[in-house]
């Protein structure tokens, strides 16, 4: 009895880079972690009063970023 052959297909998927890999795939889903850090890096990014909100916030979006890491997600 004979497996059945797998075929290798390439995506276009440019998020597939961002999903964890493993067990921490299974365990969380980047809609649902984090939710504080984002919504204080979004908030400031909306409101911000600075001539270059980018750079007045780089604090909140350096903390959103280390937190999604914490769980496996790697952002840009």
């Amino acid at each position: 009895m004979s497996q059945p052959s797998s075929t290798v297909t390439t995506t276009n998927n440019l998020a597939a880079d961002l999903k964890p890999q493993g067990e921490a795939a299974a365990k969380v889903k980047p809609c649902c972690v984090c939710k504080d850090e984002k919504a204080a890096r979004d908030e400031c990014m909306l409101f911000s009063n600075a001539a270059d909100p980018q750079a007045d916030c780089q604090n909140m979006v350096q903390k959103y970023r280390a937190c999604m890491q914490g769980y496996g997600f790697n952002l840009p």
